[in-house]
């Protein structure tokens, strides 16, 4: 008789909670320009907050991972699901801009960075062995389902009732993910008498009761002393710069500057949501077989020249020159994750490797608030967004290269003290 492995259960709570917290994720982008017309913010401000939860949701990555091996993955993910809820519903009673970087900056970045990729990572780890690139491609995907589910919704929902209907809207989704968490997460396999899917012996045991800071801070003072660190977090940095950082955060308002309105851009964000899904997954069944680092340089290389010709492809309505891009672009969104994770797990092992791939998460968040933040700086001064487009494309490019010389971790060989010939 078949039974089902608890692993995949587990895997799909995990996307389900994944799914909730990228309602508020999707969200700024929806609500930038309502705000701009209610309380007169520009975009550099808003763009400021949206800086502000990048920062915070890269940071709180590794040492999330540190804190799911210290108190366990249904405690910080429940955690990390009511700060959304709470920064998410904080917002409707708002009246100036540092409660905005408040609640969508601080309490938004602090809840999803306890989860994102590394919450991916961490349950992928523990719970498969077989067709784990598969497995984190699906999770990964979860945030750009999560995207595909509310963007549409809270653009909609903004426009005939107001942003802060919208906010509410996720406020609920977030808290009604915490149920699920709760009752069928474990975390581990061991904790109910079975071994990871696909393994045929026990793993190595985790950095269970030490300090969480402390055990994030030691492994990122080793990793950093590696060529590969530096390769896979600059590559990632301009990941985040050249997605959540540049087209999440100012396409839907790049195109509200050419005529287009935020209701029909936010559904083209969309559907980089659906052919992100498609990506991805397709990304993670790829790293299970083929050189990730070759994936890494394709990938950064077909983004880099996409965004290049962006700025040509803006105008008050849809056309098929502007859906290609959307499909391509999609197709590539978050399809890095799985060829890094894949690198990290390999160049400094299964025990470090999550909590490695949290400071190389750190990265990418970081270089998503900086474009974020001169995005928004560039079109308050000069009106247009061309300069961060072709920026980003040529960043992009130059991530391709750092990724295709990415090699294994080697530490630094011990010092042997000379040992003096004996006087004769």
């Amino acid at each position: 008789m078949f039974r089902l492995h608890r692993a995949w259960p587990v895997a799909a709570v995990a996307f389900v909670a994944l799914v909730g917290a990228a309602g508020f994720r999707a969200a700024p982008g929806v609500l930038m320009v309502p705000l701009q017309d209610e309380f007169g913010w520009s975009r550099a401000t808003t763009s400021l907050a949206v800086s502000v939860n990048l920062v915070l949701y890269g940071l709180t990555a590794p040492f999330a991972a540190a804190l799911m091996d210290r108190f366990g993955v249904r405690k910080v993910t429940a955690a990390a699901l009511v700060l959304i809820a709470a920064g998410s519903g904080l917002t409707v009673g708002m009246s100036a801009s540092w409660q905005l970087i408040l609640c969508w900056g601080v309490l938004i970045g602090l809840g999803t960075g306890s989860m994102a990729m590394v919450f991916a990572a961490t349950v992928t780890g523990r719970w498969f062995v077989k067709h784990r690139g598969l497995v984190i491609g699906v999770l990964t995907a979860g945030g750009s389902t999560g995207q595909l589910v509310f963007l549409p919704v809270l653009a909609a929902l903004a426009h005939d009732h107001g942003w802060r209907t919208a906010t509410l809207v996720v406020t609920g989704a977030a808290l009604a993910v915490v149920p699920l968490v709760l009752l069928v997460m474990r975390e581990r396999p061991a904790d109910v008498g079975l071994l990871p899917y696909g393994a045929t012996e026990p793993p190595d045991e985790p950095h269970n009761g030490e300090n969480a800071a402390r055990v994030a801070l030691r492994t990122l003072n080793k990793a950093a002393r590696t060529k590969p660190f530096w390769l896979l977090a600059g590559g990632f940095f301009i990941c985040g710069a050249s997605t959540n950082g540049l087209v999440g955060t100012h396409f839907i308002p790049a195109a509200h500057d050419h005529g287009m309105p935020e209701t029909t851009a936010a559904n083209l964000l969309a559907l980089v949501g659906i052919f992100d899904i498609v990506g991805t997954v397709a990304s993670g069944w790829l790293t299970d077989r083929v050189d990730a680092r070759i994936l890494l340089g394709w990938y950064y290389a077909l983004r880099g020249l996409s965004l290049l010709v962006l700025p040509m492809l803006f105008a008050n309505e849809p056309h098929p020159s502007m859906l290609v891009f959307i499909v391509f672009y999609g197709l590539d969104w978050v399809a890095t994750v799985p060829p890094t994770i894949a690198l990290a797990r390999k160049a400094f092992g299964p025990k470090d490797g999550t909590i490695v791939f949290g400071w190389v998460f750190a990265a990418h968040q970081l270089g998503a608030a900086t474009a974020a933040a001169a995005a928004g700086a560039l079109r308050t001064s000069l009106g247009t967004y061309t300069l961060a487009w072709w920026g980003a494309g040529v960043l992009c490019l130059i991530a391709a290269v750092l990724s295709v010389s990415i090699g294994r971790a080697r530490p630094r060989p011990a010092v042997v003290p000379a040992v003096e010939a004996p006087v004769t």
